[in-house]
């Protein structure tokens, strides 16, 4: 059977796959936060974390919320498209915790 993949199913794994991405979609389902807090969380370097958010706002999965105070405030948070990936990391979180072992090579059994 020669079944191609779904051009928006093959656009949807490429943007969820890029490094980081998740972890930071993982991260704002906590709500607004600002750059420094979702780079301390995920150990994330400031450069790759700044391209990624660009990314994820150029996607539309990411708002950045500017508050013009001195210093300058600024909040990251994800929108409706972000947030309606909750129950697929939901899902993600419980197929990780029944399935993922933390020591490399040794099998998850049922």
């Amino acid at each position: 059977m020669n079944k191609s993949i779904c051009p928006r199913f093959e656009k949807a794994i490429g943007l969820l796959s890029q490094r980081w991405t998740g972890l930071i979609i993982y991260q704002l389902l906590e709500g607004k936060q600002r750059f420094c807090t979702i780079e301390s969380s995920i150990g994330i370097s400031g450069k790759v974390l700044s391209d990624r958010l660009k990314d994820m706002e150029k996607s539309g999965l990411v708002k950045r919320d500017v508050f013009p105070e001195t210093p300058v405030r600024i909040e990251y948070s994800l929108t409706e498209k972000g947030l309606s990936l909750k129950p697929i990391m939901d899902d993600i979180e419980k197929w990780a915790h029944d399935w993922v072992d933390l020591e490399e090579n040794k099998p998850v059994t049922k």
